[in-house]
């Protein structure tokens, strides 16, 4: 074979070489930038944990079926520079994604959130429940963790408990939560709601951070309207200023929930129950919250209407009608309480 054919030959070789590589280079290529879904189910979790390298985070990903192959997903940090990027935590995947997309997602830190709803007006135990039919633990283990009382030490170091500190919101957890997390979460939220604003009208009416949360923890079980909560708190402070008992249903209700005897209804015998959340046995604020109040009811709290009226009574709406005589209060509850109900019997209606 002359020089000249062995050269050939050679050329020929190198190009196939070249042919070869630049094709798996568009494969690599392809398999980087084309989504891609291998598995069957609606959606699966990839837990990452930490300090988990590129080459384990790959076989993760291929085994689920997220990515195809491991060189696609490793082309694919090396070509964005991300692989010190890569964040611990659980993600999920529900569509196709390439492999650019997928390490994106995880560079990002996009890890999967679950929500958990707390309404305004609940008490500890309403909160376990809550809790409880989530899938972030037992009842047992939110009401232990709502005994973490160093938390809100700063504020309220009195504080038995983290009734009325556990600020009432939706928020959005990593599958793996735990109750502290949750507690942590809560507590932290009450203390941006109750910052510095709040806080200076608070001493400004001489009202401890645990007397404002008691009575605002009253406003919330007591009023559903915002444009009520300013003049309900106004009954309340009116009546403290005058020594008058605050005679507030709830407080009743939560002393009768703590000994486990409240039915459902609040009879007249109820009313003469003894604890010291009773307000119409005791006077001034009970020893502590009753509930979780809303940013609006602290605000009221500390802020309340400049009326002088001292009672209400419910329209059986959701809504209330206020009055600041005794004469006016009794004419108002034979309004909308005596007659409601004798008209409602009358009509056959419970």
């Amino acid at each position: 074979m002359t020089l000249r054919r062995l050269g050939l030959l050679a050329l020929v070789g190198v190009a196939v070489v070249s042919a070869v590589a630049a094709l798996a280079a568009t494969r690599l290529v392809d398999r980087w930038e084309a989504p891609f879904r291998g598995y069957e189910s609606p959606e699966v979790f990839i837990e990452i944990a930490p300090g988990a390298g590129a080459l384990a985070i790959a076989r993760q990903l291929v085994g689920s079926g997220v990515v195809e192959d491991e060189w696609a997903f490793r082309y694919a940090l090396w070509k964005t520079d991300r692989g010190r990027d890569l964040q611990a935590g659980e993600y999920r995947f529900d569509e196709p994604l390439s492999a650019l997309d997928v390490v994106g997602k995880l560079a990002r830190g996009d890890v999967h959130l679950r929500p958990i709803t707390f309404p305004e007006g609940l008490t500890l135990p309403a909160m376990a429940e809550i809790f409880d039919a989530s899938d972030f633990g037992t009842g047992a283990a939110f009401l232990g963790s709502a005994g973490r009382v160093e938390l809100i030490a700063s504020l309220d170091p009195t504080a038995p408990d983290l009734e009325g500190y556990l600020f009432p919101d939706t928020y959005a957890l990593p599958r793996t939560a735990t109750a502290d997390d949750l507690i942590e979460a809560m507590v932290a939220r009450f203390l941006t709601a109750f910052g510095e604003p709040l806080r200076q009208r608070a001493a400004a009416a001489d009202l401890s951070v645990r007397e404002v949360v008691t009575l605002a923890s009253l406003i919330e079980r007591e009023t559903a309207l915002a444009e009520e909560r300013a003049v309900v708190a106004a009954v309340y402070r009116n009546r403290l200023r005058i020594g008058m008992a605050l005679q507030c249903d709830p407080t009743v209700i939560y002393a009768l929930e703590r000994a486990g005897l409240y039915e459902g209804n609040l009879t007249r015998d109820n009313l003469t129950f003894d604890s010291p959340y009773n307000t119409y046995r005791y006077p001034g604020l009970p020893p502590g919250p009753i509930a979780a109040p809303g940013l609006g009811s602290l605000e009221a709290a500390v802020q309340p209407a400049d009326v002088g009226h001292l009672y209400f009574v419910s329209r059986n709406d959701g809504s209330h009608v206020f009055a600041s005589s005794l004469r006016e209060h009794n004419r108002n509850v034979r309004e909308y309480q005596i007659r409601y109900f004798r008209e409602r019997r009358l009509r056959g209606e419970r």
